[in-house]
């Protein structure tokens, strides 16, 4: 981003001077040529002291970029209107990436949430977004659709498994929902991953190990895994390809502990007498006794991961491309009981005897889980590559989830004794976005010029899981039905946008979004009673305008707006626990959320470095959450909408080359963040209280320095402040299992490469071991060795 903003802003007299070492980041594809006309139209060089004359101006702000085709990267927003962050490989090589997801860690303002290596659940949490509120973010992977907008919680996570970590050229970042391009789900960001495409052959081969020793409660010992990774590529005339494989697993450290309120129940002559309890106080600083380990307990993780990506160029300005991407998951949760007898063997259930106070451990506490999927994604696209003119993209894409198999054991008594089998096969999404831009026909068509885009967008989201009971959990069949639920949603949007230099100094882009959804075949059943809802359908516009002003040749002063309506997933609409006496947690009458975003920007390039300012503000009307609503008897927990709530903050980064020193790169940002509830009809008590898991700062930072060519040292922190599990805020004791910590971490690594061709890396996450929390524990201090060869 740096480079791309010091060139675009450079005088053509002085763009071979600032061309270093770390030009490779600003190669672009003839599809980007609106992105690089704009922005040397939008920030080139005019005198501090009196404003150009148009066609002097137009002169310099339009002269010559130096361009290398990248076919394979698509044209992202060609305008700009909002704050975008950038992370190149360049950047990431040295750092501790396994996943595709660990390349965001230390952007600004953001955070993972990545429990484990292999957590399938990790998910994004940006400005006033929660880490809970996964359908407020987009992600995109060269065009095709990775957002699972069947539920909007941490188990509808983006499908990383989909991209290699090491395929990645550049991922961006753009925030908030200021362009007209992108759906009413970019209210927190949109994330765009570019992949590379080979020039020439090329393979090479990467193997990564890495261990924690997790110490918490009952458990004291190392958890470890594997990652393995292979690609290989071409190009060969018109045609093009990259393949590759890669097989991680690992253990995670326990992820849920079984936990009861400290009993002041009296012991009775029947009571078992145990040992092996410990006690800790919760979120809500009340004692607790914690059992064992639950639920997702450790969680055992086997991925393979296959990927495919075909590009033919079928005249030289007009290349198809097709991707394919196959994950598949098998995994096992075990679970372990603390509690033993006078003899010394394990407690799973029953009326126990801990301490001389009575307590009543249900069958269920310590109860293991396993399962498996398969998942595939397709994707066409056809895209045109003139450098003026008009250009077009069409990209298709189809996520089909051809197998989801969960099962679950009834009680922890091992064995294999009942239980139930749930299937989510079938489920996935379509999606369809077609595109056309305009672009000046000649660099000096001075302040008429506008850069146009309009296009369609279509997606189809559909949902279909079914739950049976089994005599036998681990490899029963189905047994007698238990539960199903399933519906759809379909989007169809259509969109225009123009990017106007309408006075030398002065761009306004504007456009709008119409938006027609429409939720449909919503039903849910138990045993023999079932409930088919009503069809659901919403339309709207959602205006944008971004005003920016050149102050100088090095800064830039930006002031965006937005609309935007988030419209509700299959999952809130319709997925739910039905079995009888658990209130069904899902609500088919949500209204959109409803967002009217603000911006203020200041981007000033000094020297080697590139420092932003933002002020922003969202205003969120009906806001789905899960929450209990107070105000009916009995109290009914579901998704609901809440009235308003209020995020606003500041951001500050800073991003530099050669920083003091030749080799020294630094990234940093520090971010406030306060997010409120302004109005709650649903629950009255959470009104003017902090919304949840927003912190009130974040702060990243990441040096790295390049002592020789062949060896390099990455030092970076991660800090995370104050932020609520509770609506209400009444989790006054946060760090701790159950809470959500504030945290500060420091990673390292270090780099070498004996040749061109290989690569040995060693490094830390969590370098101080430092436990923390959001309700699971973190990982602890990770160690990580790797090493690459390639052809």
């Amino acid at each position: 981003m740096l480079d791309l903003f010091r060139r675009a802003r450079q005088p053509s007299g002085c763009r071979a001077a600032v061309r270093s070492r770390t030009s490779a980041r600003v190669r672009l594809p003839h599809a980007w040529l609106p992105l690089s006309l704009m922005a040397q139209a939008a920030y080139a060089a005019s005198a501090a002291d009196a404003p150009p004359t148009p066609a002097d101006g137009e002169a310099a702000m339009l002269a010559p970029v130096v361009v290398t085709a990248a076919a394979s990267r698509p044209p992202l927003d060609p305008n700009l209107p909002a704050s975008v962050t950038t992370v190149t490989a360049d950047q990431f090589q040295y750092w501790n990436v396994v996943t595709p997801e660990d390349v965001l860690k230390y952007a600004p303002n953001m955070a993972v949430r990545k429990r484990f290596i292999g957590d399938v659940n990790s998910t994004i949490a940006v400005r006033g977004t929660s880490n809970a509120q996964t359908a407020r973010g987009l992600v995109y992977a060269d065009g095709l659709l990775l957002s699972n907008f069947l539920g909007n919680t941490f188990t509808f996570a983006p499908r990383w498994s989909m991209v290699f970590a090491d395929d990645i050229d550049r991922t961006d970042v753009f925030y908030g929902p200021y362009s007209a391009l992108y759906p009413g789900n970019s209210i927190g960001a949109t994330v765009a991953i570019t992949t590379r495409m080979p020039t020439q052959f090329q393979a090479d081969a990467k193997v990564q190990g890495y261990t924690q020793h997790f110490d918490l409660f009952g458990v004291n010992r190392s958890f470890n895994g594997t990652n393995s990774s292979a690609t290989i590529g071409d190009k060969i005339g018109r045609f093009s390809y990259l393949i590759g494989v890669d097989h991680l697993e690992n253990t995670s450290q326990p992820l849920q502990f079984a936990t009861l309120p400290q009993s002041t129940t009296a012991v009775k002559p029947v009571d078992r007498p145990v040992t092996g309890a410990y006690f800790y106080n919760d979120q809500n600083n009340a004692r607790t006794a914690v059992l064992g380990v639950s639920a997702e307990g450790i969680e055992r993780t086997f991925q393979d991961q296959l990927r495919m990506r075909l590009a033919y160029d079928l005249t030289p300005t007009l290349q198809a491309g097709f991707t394919l991407g196959y994950w598949h998951q098998k995994y096992n949760s075990d679970t372990q009981t603390f509690l033993r007898d006078a003899n010394g063997n394990p407690v799973y259930s029953g009326l126990v005897n801990i301490g001389g106070f009575e307590y009543n451990v249900p069958a269920a506490a310590f109860a293991p889980s396993a399962g498996s999927s398969e998942n595939v994604l397709y994707g066409l696209s056809l895209r045109t590559r003139n450098e003026t003119g008009w250009n077009g993209e069409a990209v298709a894409s189809y996520f089909d989830v051809t197998q989801s198999i969960a099962r679950t054991a009834s009680s922890g008594v091992p064995g294999d004794g009942p239980g139930t089998i749930a299937y989510g096969d079938g489920a996935g999404w379509k999606s369809l976005d077609l595109r056309a831009t305009w672009t000046p026909p000649s660099p000096d068509a001075g302040l008429a010029a506008h850069w146009v885009s309009f296009g369609y967008h279509y997606d189809n989201y559909f949902l279909d899981n079914t739950t049976y009971n089994t005599a036998a959990w681990r490899d029963g069949g189905n047994g007698s039905f238990a539960n199903a639920f399933g519906g759809r949603t379909q989007t169809q949007a259509t969109y225009v946008q123009d990017s106007w230099r309408f006075l030398p100094r002065w761009r306004l882009t504007y456009g709008a979004r119409y938006e027609n959804w429409n939720a449909y075949d919503g039903k849910r059943s138990l045993g023999a009673t079932s409930l088919a809802y009503g069809d659901a359908s919403e339309s709207h516009w959602s205006p944008k305008a971004s005003l920016s002003f050149d102050v100088t040749s090095n800064l830039l002063l930006r002031a965006s707006i937005g609309r935007a309506y988030r419209f509700p997933t299959v999952g809130e609409l319709f997925q739910g626990q039905v079995n009888g006496i658990s209130i069904v947690n899902n609500n088919p009458n949500l209204q959109p959320e409803n967002d009217l975003s603000k911006e203020l920007t200041a981007e000033w390039q000094h020297g080697n470095g590139l420092y932003r300012f933002t002020l922003f503000q969202d205003d969120v009307k009906n806001t789905i959450f899960s929450q209990t609503n107070t105000t009916v008897i009995p109290n009914v927990t579901n998704f609901q909408n809440i009235d308003k709530v209020r995020s606003r903050g500041i951001e500050t980064s800073y991003e530099g080359q050669d920083v003091l020193l030749r080799g020294l790169d630094l990234a940093a940002s520090v971010a406030y963040t306060q997010s409120k509830i302004i109005a709650n009809s649903g629950n009255p008590a959470s009104v003017g209280k902090y919304f949840y898991r927003i912190p009130l700062w974040r702060a990243n930072v990441v040096a790295t320095y390049r002592a020789t060519e062949k060896a390099a040292v990455t030092l970076a922190a991660r800090y995370s402040g104050r932020q609520y599990n509770t609506l209400t805020n009444t989790d006054v004791n946060p760090n701790t299992y159950g809470g959500t910590s504030t945290y500060a971490v420091v990673d390292t690594k270090f780099t070498y490469r004996p040749t061109r061709k290989t690569e040995i890396g060693i490094g830390v996450d969590n370098l101080f071991d430092h436990r923390y929390y959001v309700f699971h524990p973190y990982a602890g201090r990770t160690f990580y060795l790797e090493g690459r060869i390639g052809i």
